[in-house]
């Protein structure tokens, strides 16, 4: 049973991803007839590093609360769990996780604090860079945002362990359930921020290389490509009601790629970036799926506090 409900939460996340791209094909057909193919494979392959760096930084938190998992076998968790992200509603990723986890060992309740606490921590990382990168590229990109960045604040706060602890002990009792067994810690927070950089560092790439066969080249542009993806994604996680933030994030890019390519081109450019990155979630999963099979049983070879 249980594999049987795996593999349709599959089917299903698939056929969702599929209907977002077949939406939107002609015009993503006409954006990619304008890429040539090293641009399109530079794109996919800095897609699946910061997809990685997504997953180091959940398995950074998830360590840091007591959970600490093979390579492989979290990649697994992860990476198939996030295609649930493509099914309208925002708890089927945490709910694979948490499934898929607790074949692992880990505690429910430790893989729904890592997943929440993984949003906050890509949100507020992803603001910062994004701010800095957009004030160095081009000074007014930012200014029609600046309404976000007063999150910053709030997030900072977020980013204090005994503040964290505090509110998860609180939500737990509301609950009714047992508290954490390991709070977080000061450098576990560290950890995860720092592989959250580097994977917002890694789709700016992603971007910069489509929007350079679209007109966009040079190191300034790059730049302003990582706080571009970045600001666009952030406005995309604050919206919790759409598939993976489908058609949010697509016209922030498109708003924010302005000082840099004209309508038309900017929207070729948020289209292109969509499907790379729905590539690289499936790339990434199936890769993740086959490096765990062959792996062996992780059930089998999994150590509790020992981390590949």
């Amino acid at each position: 049973m249980r594999r049987l409900l795996r593999v349709v939460f599959l089917l299903v996340a698939l056929g969702f991803g599929a209907w977002v791209v077949a939406g939107q094909w002609d015009a993503v057909r006409a954006g990619f007839a304008r890429l040539s193919w090293w641009s399109a494979a530079l794109s996919l392959v800095a897609v699946v590093a910061a997809l990685g760096g997504g997953m180091m930084t959940w398995r950074a938190l998830l360590a840091d609360l007591g959970s600490p998992l093979p390579l492989r076998a979290g990649a697994k968790v992860f990476f198939v769990g996030q295609l649930g992200k493509y099914i309208p509603g925002s708890l089927w990723p945490v709910l694979a996780q948490m499934e898929m986890g607790r074949e692992l060992g880990v505690p429910r309740a430790r893989s729904a604090t890592a997943f929440f606490l993984t949003l906050p921590v890509q949100l507020g990382s992803g603001l910062v860079l994004s701010g800095v990168t957009l004030l160095a590229a081009s000074p007014g990109a930012a200014a029609p945002y600046a309404w976000a960045f007063l999150l910053v604040p709030v997030l900072a706060v977020a980013f204090e362990p005994r503040v964290v602890n505090a509110v998860i002990g609180f939500g737990l009792r509301r609950l009714g359930r047992e508290p954490l067994e390991r709070p977080l810690t000061r450098r576990g927070m560290i950890a995860a921020l720092g592989w959250a950089l580097l994977g917002w560092v890694a789709y700016g790439l992603h971007l910069a290389a489509i929007v350079h066969d679209l007109g966009a080249s040079g190191p300034s542009a790059v730049v302003f490509s990582v706080g571009a993806f970045a600001l666009s994604w952030c406005l995309g996680i604050m919206t919790f009601v759409v598939p993976a933030g489908a058609g949010v994030r697509e016209v922030a890019m498109v708003a924010v790629l302005a000082p840099v390519l004209d309508r038309g081109t900017a929207i070729a450019a948020a289209l292109c970036s969509r499907i790379v990155i729905v590539l690289g979630d499936l790339l990434c999963a199936g890769l993740a799926g086959l490096a765990a099979r062959r792996a062996g049983d992780p059930r089998r070879d999994h150590t509790p506090g020992k981390a590949v």
